[in-house]
């Protein structure tokens, strides 16, 4: 048996073990998540549109993201609406950048692993990172709206007749106390992962100018910089739908 598999198999104990069958809902939803982006991969391979195809598993996994991890109706469809409009307005925000950044491709550290290698392939290396952007902050993204909306629907529990003026602050109020865990989650992640890099560019001397506008740096930094983003506009626009929903639901029950 390999690593891999006694890792993931130690993840699977431990996920049943204590949450029992939300954890086992929970590792149902990563196995078909990690599904997903291999099929995005195999499509865009395929020619397929780069972006439609990138957008529509998106929402997907958002939707399994969301809807395996909570029970509560109105917890998950108030994040699940949430989080796609983020996702709109973060696709929004991607397009331009990318353009403008112009990371898109491989890096000169890339060289040697593609000698000898055509990258003719018929796919436009700027739809590519697009989409690896996008993909690659729909994590942070799916875990703010779940905390924002599961906080806020904790508070309707315990106050059923809070009003939405004091709702919609609630809602603030939590999100700023996961904008700190969740940064540092995004930044240590991004620096745990390219802790080779940094000190591959330290020992070839490179100097601060070559580092930060390196092209392998800049792409994930980027990434880094469009989840921060979306996470802080997650909190109000979560919290924005959640305040809708309950404006409806006692509007049909006055009426």
């Amino acid at each position: 048996m390999s690593t891999i598999s006694v890792l993931v198999l130690i993840l699977f104990v431990a996920m049943v073990l204590v949450g029992g069958l939300q954890g086992l809902k929970s590792f149902l939803s990563l196995v078909i998540n990690f599904a997903l982006i291999f099929m995005t991969v195999v499509l865009i391979g395929l020619n397929f549109p780069i972006l439609g195809i990138t957008l529509l598993n998106a929402v997907i996994i958002l939707a399994v993201t969301i809807y395996l991890g909570d029970d509560d109706p109105l917890t998950t469809e108030t994040a699940f609406y949430g989080s796609v409009l983020v996702m709109v307005l973060v696709v929004l925000l991607i397009i331009p950048m990318e353009h403008w950044a112009v990371v898109q491709g491989f890096g000169n550290e890339n060289t040697e692993d593609l000698e000898g290698m055509s990258l003719l392939v018929g796919i436009k290396f700027l739809d590519v990172s697009i989409a690896t952007t996008i993909l690659s902050s729909l994590g942070a993204i799916a875990e703010a709206a779940i905390a924002i909306s599961a906080g806020l629907g904790e508070i309707l529990s315990q106050n059923p007749e809070i009003p939405v003026t004091r709702l919609f602050k609630d809602g603030m109020s939590v999100g700023r106390q996961i904008i700190g865990t969740t940064f540092n989650t995004l930044f240590f992640g991004f620096f745990g992962g390219f802790l080779g890099l940094f000190i591959w560019f330290e020992r070839l001397n490179y100097t601060w100018g070559e580092f930060v506008n390196n092209k392998i740096f800049v792409s994930e930094l980027l990434m880094i910089l469009i989840s921060f983003i979306g996470v802080i506009l997650t909190i109000p626009v979560t919290t924005w739908v959640m305040e809708l929903k309950v404006q409806r639901k006692r509007a049909k029950k006055i009426g």
